[in-house]
């Protein structure tokens, strides 16, 4: 099942005060399925992260509609989102671009899980700026979480013919092709994407204004489609790369080659077996920087005069 939006974000704006919540606040709302959102919300708001945000936000009646969108976005990016909600409707109340904004609360509701009330804005979001290539991006993605492939297509289509540079529409129109088992044209796709964006399958920041479906598990699954393709073509050394690709981002690839007819006979293969040895210590070496990187205390705020 591949988690909605976070998903890598395009197009992004990296914000001020990133520091991640605490991993229990993070995972509330799968960990703990019949708490309403409202208890999850007082639950975020006895975090640290919130201690330090909330005395320092913008007062809703006084400031500028482009203060308030910020802060929401800020919210956004600290796993408040929520609030981050009221923040994008205090500026549309002072006069904020109702287009941008919609796209915001789209995106926002869809990581809320929310993609019915997502859909609404994203087409609100169109009805006033129809050329708005980061809104028919998002509408696509709705389309493409709903299992609606060929109104996904569509619309990143749409996307595309309106801002030919937008790497992540590019990426998405590969993962509906994906599914719909078109290899080729989702290769096409990614290529174009990693042209535009080499960095497009490395992020992790929830900021941002177009949604991303490639998460780490479907790039996975591209790559080891991709292997099926090369070894029906047999380009073994370009099969060998999209594997040790995909057993690197975590796959099972030994046992999925099993059950696949043009894959099974490499299954036992001595280089097979090597890359899956390669693919365990480089995942082991990632998950041991982070667990060092989590250790470390955070860096001291700057002094007054240092600022």
């Amino acid at each position: 099942m591949r988690p909605p939006l976070f998903l890598p974000v395009s197009a992004l704006t990296f914000l001020a005060l990133t520091l991640p919540l605490p991993l229990q606040l993070q995972c509330q709302s799968a960990a703990y399925p019949g708490t309403s959102q409202a208890t999850l919300r007082e639950l975020a708001h006895t975090s640290s992260d919130w201690r330090l945000i909330a005395p320092h936000l913008p007062d809703p009646a006084t400031a500028s509609p482009q203060s308030l969108e910020t802060q929401g976005d800020i919210l956004r990016v600290r796993r408040f989102p929520d609030d981050a909600l009221d923040y994008y409707n205090y500026a549309l109340a002072r006069g904020g671009d109702p287009a941008d904004l919609f796209n915001r609360i789209g995106i926002t509701q869809m990581e809320l899980g929310n993609p019915v009330i997502a859909k609404s804005y994203f087409q609100r979001a169109l009805k006033l700026r129809r050329r708005d290539p980061q809104a028919w991006n998002n509408l696509g993605a709705v389309e493409f979480l709903q299992h609606n492939y060929t109104a996904a297509a569509s619309d990143y289509k749409r996307a595309i013919r309106l801002d030919k540079g937008l790497a992540v529409s590019h990426s998405n129109l590969g993962m509906v092709y994906v599914e719909k088992k078109d290899f080729a044209s989702a290769k096409r796709e990614m290529v174009l994407a990693l042209e535009l964006d080499p960095a497009i399958f490395q992020r992790s920041s929830a900021a941002g204004v177009s949604l991303h479906m490639l998460s780490a598990a479907d790039h996975a699954n591209f790559c080891f489609q991709m292997a099926k393709v090369y070894a029906r073509m047999g380009n073994e050394p370009e099969m060998l790369h999209q594997l040790q690709t995909a057993a690197e981002a975590g796959m099972n690839v030994r046992y999925e080659m099993t059950q696949d007819n043009d894959l099974y006979k490499y299954a036992k293969d001595p280089r097979v077996a090597q890359i899956i040895l390669e693919a365990k210590s480089f995942r082991d070496a990632n998950a041991a920087r982070s667990t060092v990187a989590a250790e470390l205390p955070p860096a001291a705020a700057p002094s007054a005069q240092a600022r």
